[in-house]
């Protein structure tokens, strides 16, 4: 399963975008609507931390099977300013904006699998999975 969607991040009208686009494929694959609100905060979150702190990026939404189960992949990708202490954004409650902090962490607990890679300089990818129960 290789299908996949890309929406280009460049002002807020495109995070609503990614988040529509999210909530179709969620319910092709039908997940159920407790998951596909998870799925469309999820992406709301990560769309706009592209928006805020990198001004650019995109939000790539995968359909992926992987031993026999199927799920919704997220992949959030800037070239903004990296994170320089991934562990402190991990952290709930910490902002750099002057928001609630639950970004990040809040993204991670509403999907199933979680990785981030960043690099100051160089940008900043969130990859995010949730699996259909």
């Amino acid at each position: 399963m290789d299908n996949h969607s890309c929406v280009k991040i460049l002002n807020e009208w495109d995070i609503v975008a990614a988040r529509q686009l999210g909530r179709n494929i969620a319910r092709e694959l039908h997940f159920g609507a407790v998951d596909q609100a998870r799925i469309t905060t999820a992406i709301s979150e990560l769309a706009r931390n592209i928006f805020v702190y990198a001004g650019q990026g995109e939000i790539r939404i995968e359909k992926v099977l992987q031993n026999g189960r199927k799920g919704l992949k997220v992949i959030a990708i800037d070239k903004g300013p990296g994170i320089e202490n991934i562990r402190k954004v991990m952290e709930d409650g910490y902002s750099t904006s002057g928001g609630l902090g639950a970004g990040l962490p809040g993204v991670r607990r509403l999907m199933d699998e979680f990785d981030i890679v960043s690099a100051p300089n160089e940008g900043t990818t969130v990859t995010a999975i949730k699996w259909i129960r």
